[in-house]
Protein backbone atom coordinates (compact mmCIF):
# COMPACT_ATOMS: atom_id res chain seq x y z
CA UNK A 1 0.00 0.00 0.00
CA UNK A 2 1.40 3.40 -0.94
CA UNK A 3 1.83 6.26 1.50
CA UNK A 4 -0.96 8.33 -0.12
CA UNK A 5 -3.28 5.32 0.16
CA UNK A 6 -2.41 4.85 3.83
CA UNK A 7 -2.94 8.55 4.55
CA UNK A 8 -6.30 8.38 2.76
CA UNK A 9 -7.32 5.40 4.93
CA UNK A 10 -6.29 7.25 8.10
CA UNK A 11 -8.18 10.40 7.08
CA UNK A 12 -11.23 8.35 6.19
CA UNK A 13 -11.15 6.53 9.52
CA UNK A 14 -10.68 9.76 11.53
CA UNK A 15 -9.73 7.64 14.56
CA UNK A 16 -6.62 5.56 15.20
CA UNK A 17 -6.84 3.29 18.23
CA UNK A 18 -3.47 3.23 20.02
CA UNK A 19 -2.82 -0.09 21.73
CA UNK A 20 -0.38 -1.71 24.14
CA UNK A 21 -0.56 -5.49 23.99
CA UNK A 22 0.74 -7.75 26.77
CA UNK A 23 -0.36 -11.10 25.30
CA UNK A 24 -0.29 -12.02 21.63
CA UNK A 25 -3.35 -14.24 22.13
CA UNK A 26 -5.38 -11.09 22.75
CA UNK A 27 -4.48 -9.61 19.35
CA UNK A 28 -7.27 -11.10 17.24
CA UNK A 29 -10.10 -10.73 19.79
CA UNK A 30 -8.97 -7.12 20.24
CA UNK A 31 -8.94 -6.46 16.50
CA UNK A 32 -12.37 -8.06 16.16
CA UNK A 33 -13.83 -5.89 18.92
CA UNK A 34 -12.46 -2.73 17.33
CA UNK A 35 -13.66 -3.70 13.86
CA UNK A 36 -17.11 -4.51 15.20
CA UNK A 37 -17.18 -1.07 16.79
CA UNK A 38 -16.20 0.64 13.54
CA UNK A 39 -12.49 1.30 14.14
CA UNK A 40 -10.40 0.17 11.17
CA UNK A 41 -6.99 1.73 11.85
CA UNK A 42 -4.74 0.90 14.80
CA UNK A 43 -1.28 1.75 16.08
CA UNK A 44 0.20 -1.10 18.11
CA UNK A 45 3.08 0.21 20.17
CA UNK A 46 6.38 -1.66 20.27
CA UNK A 47 6.56 -1.41 24.05
CA UNK A 48 6.01 -5.05 25.00
CA UNK A 49 7.45 -8.42 23.95
CA UNK A 50 4.03 -9.39 22.53
CA UNK A 51 3.81 -6.41 20.15
CA UNK A 52 5.50 -7.86 17.08
CA UNK A 53 3.62 -11.15 17.24
CA UNK A 54 0.40 -9.22 17.75
CA UNK A 55 1.09 -7.17 14.62
CA UNK A 56 1.95 -10.35 12.73
CA UNK A 57 -1.29 -12.09 13.69
CA UNK A 58 -3.56 -9.15 12.92
CA UNK A 59 -1.83 -8.37 9.63
CA UNK A 60 -2.18 -11.99 8.50
CA UNK A 61 -5.71 -12.72 9.70
CA UNK A 62 -7.50 -9.36 9.55
CA UNK A 63 -6.47 -7.63 6.31
CA UNK A 64 -9.39 -5.20 6.65
CA UNK A 65 -7.59 -3.65 9.64
CA UNK A 66 -4.89 -1.12 8.75
CA UNK A 67 -2.19 -1.70 11.33
CA UNK A 68 0.77 0.50 12.15
CA UNK A 69 3.65 0.06 14.57
CA UNK A 70 4.06 2.75 17.20
CA UNK A 71 6.97 3.92 19.35
CA UNK A 72 9.42 3.12 16.56
CA UNK A 73 12.66 4.68 17.78
CA UNK A 74 15.40 2.98 15.75
CA UNK A 75 16.15 1.62 12.28
CA UNK A 76 16.28 -1.85 13.82
CA UNK A 77 12.77 -1.47 15.25
CA UNK A 78 11.58 -0.20 11.88
CA UNK A 79 12.87 -3.35 10.22
CA UNK A 80 11.11 -5.53 12.79
CA UNK A 81 7.85 -3.65 12.27
CA UNK A 82 8.09 -4.15 8.51
CA UNK A 83 8.90 -7.84 8.91
CA UNK A 84 5.91 -8.28 11.22
CA UNK A 85 3.57 -6.86 8.59
CA UNK A 86 2.87 -3.34 9.85
CA UNK A 87 1.68 -1.08 7.03
CA UNK A 88 3.23 2.04 8.55
CA UNK A 89 5.35 3.23 11.45
CA UNK A 90 4.93 6.10 13.90
CA UNK A 91 7.37 7.59 16.39
CA UNK A 92 6.82 10.00 19.29
CA UNK A 93 9.40 12.42 17.88
CA UNK A 94 11.19 13.19 14.65
CA UNK A 95 14.02 10.73 14.04
CA UNK A 96 16.00 11.60 10.91
CA UNK A 97 17.71 8.19 10.82
CA UNK A 98 14.41 6.32 10.96
CA UNK A 99 12.96 8.68 8.37
CA UNK A 100 15.89 8.00 6.02
CA UNK A 101 15.62 4.23 6.55
CA UNK A 102 11.90 4.30 5.80
CA UNK A 103 12.50 6.40 2.68
CA UNK A 104 15.14 3.96 1.46
CA UNK A 105 12.68 1.10 1.90
CA UNK A 106 9.79 2.99 0.32
CA UNK A 107 7.95 2.59 3.61
CA UNK A 108 5.40 4.90 5.24
CA UNK A 109 6.70 6.65 8.37
CA UNK A 110 4.93 9.38 10.32
CA UNK A 111 7.10 11.27 12.81
CA UNK A 112 6.02 13.08 15.94
CA UNK A 113 6.28 16.84 16.40
CA UNK A 114 5.57 19.34 19.16
CA UNK A 115 7.03 22.69 18.07
CA UNK A 116 7.33 24.82 14.92
CA UNK A 117 10.98 23.77 14.68
CA UNK A 118 9.89 20.12 14.68
CA UNK A 119 7.32 20.79 11.96
CA UNK A 120 9.88 22.54 9.74
CA UNK A 121 12.38 19.71 10.22
CA UNK A 122 9.68 17.20 9.24
CA UNK A 123 8.72 19.28 6.20
CA UNK A 124 12.36 19.35 5.11
CA UNK A 125 12.33 15.54 5.14
CA UNK A 126 9.16 15.42 3.04
CA UNK A 127 6.61 14.60 5.74
CA UNK A 128 3.13 16.14 5.66
CA UNK A 129 1.14 13.96 8.08
CA UNK A 130 2.61 14.48 11.53
CA UNK A 131 1.83 13.01 14.91
CA UNK A 132 1.29 15.84 17.42
CA UNK A 133 2.50 14.47 20.74
CA UNK A 134 1.89 14.80 23.63
CA UNK A 135 -1.14 16.77 22.50
CA UNK A 136 -2.64 18.03 25.75
CA UNK A 137 0.69 18.91 27.37
CA UNK A 138 1.98 20.54 24.17
CA UNK A 139 -0.90 23.02 24.03
CA UNK A 140 -3.79 20.96 22.69
CA UNK A 141 -6.30 22.60 20.38
CA UNK A 142 -4.92 26.17 20.70
CA UNK A 143 -1.45 24.93 19.74
CA UNK A 144 -2.79 23.01 16.75
CA UNK A 145 -4.58 26.13 15.55
CA UNK A 146 -1.38 28.13 15.97
CA UNK A 147 0.65 25.58 14.00
CA UNK A 148 -1.98 25.37 11.28
CA UNK A 149 -1.74 29.11 10.59
CA UNK A 150 1.76 28.99 9.02
CA UNK A 151 1.97 25.32 8.03
CA UNK A 152 -1.51 24.53 6.74
CA UNK A 153 -0.60 26.18 3.43
CA UNK A 154 2.23 23.64 3.12
CA UNK A 155 -0.26 20.79 3.34
CA UNK A 156 0.56 19.76 6.89
CA UNK A 157 -2.05 17.71 8.71
CA UNK A 158 -1.83 16.41 12.26
CA UNK A 159 -2.58 13.21 14.12
CA UNK A 160 -2.84 14.40 17.75
CA UNK A 161 -2.30 11.88 20.54
CA UNK A 162 -1.93 12.24 24.27
CA UNK A 163 -4.65 13.45 26.60
CA UNK A 164 -7.43 12.90 24.06
CA UNK A 165 -10.49 11.18 25.49
CA UNK A 166 -14.20 10.61 24.95
CA UNK A 167 -14.99 14.10 26.27
CA UNK A 168 -12.70 16.15 24.04
CA UNK A 169 -12.31 13.94 20.95
CA UNK A 170 -15.06 15.77 19.06
CA UNK A 171 -13.36 19.13 19.63
CA UNK A 172 -10.11 17.85 18.11
CA UNK A 173 -11.93 16.27 15.17
CA UNK A 174 -13.60 19.62 14.41
CA UNK A 175 -10.22 21.13 13.45
CA UNK A 176 -9.49 21.25 9.71
CA UNK A 177 -5.82 20.57 10.38
CA UNK A 178 -6.55 17.26 12.14
CA UNK A 179 -6.51 14.28 9.79
CA UNK A 180 -7.46 11.88 12.57
CA UNK A 181 -7.09 11.54 16.32
CA UNK A 182 -5.13 8.90 18.17
CA UNK A 183 -6.81 7.39 21.18
CA UNK A 184 -5.54 5.00 23.85
CA UNK A 185 -8.73 5.31 25.91
CA UNK A 186 -10.69 3.22 23.39
CA UNK A 187 -8.81 0.06 24.34
CA UNK A 188 -6.90 0.82 27.52
CA UNK A 189 -4.18 -1.61 28.49
CA UNK A 190 -6.08 -2.74 31.57
CA UNK A 191 -9.20 -3.49 29.57
CA UNK A 192 -7.20 -5.62 27.13
CA UNK A 193 -5.49 -7.54 29.92
CA UNK A 194 -8.89 -8.16 31.55
CA UNK A 195 -10.25 -9.30 28.18
CA UNK A 196 -13.05 -6.73 28.35
CA UNK A 197 -13.57 -6.87 24.61
CA UNK A 198 -17.25 -6.04 25.01
CA UNK A 199 -16.36 -2.72 26.63
CA UNK A 200 -13.70 -2.07 24.00
CA UNK A 201 -16.28 -2.62 21.26
CA UNK A 202 -18.68 -0.24 23.04
CA UNK A 203 -16.02 2.46 23.29
CA UNK A 204 -15.00 1.96 19.68
CA UNK A 205 -18.59 2.34 18.53
CA UNK A 206 -19.05 5.48 20.62
CA UNK A 207 -15.89 6.99 19.17
CA UNK A 208 -16.70 5.99 15.59
CA UNK A 209 -20.11 7.63 15.99
CA UNK A 210 -18.42 11.01 16.46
Amino acid sequence: MTKPEIIARIRESRVVAVLTLDAADDALPLADALLAGGIKVIELTLRTPAAEEGIRRIAAARPEMLIGAGTVLTDEQLGRAIDAGAAFAVSPGLNAAVSAAAEARGYSYFPGVMTPTDVEAALALGHRLLKFFPASIAGGIPMLKALDAPYGQAGVKFLPLGGINAENAKDYLALDCVAAIGGSWIAERGLIKAKRFDEIQRRAAACAAL
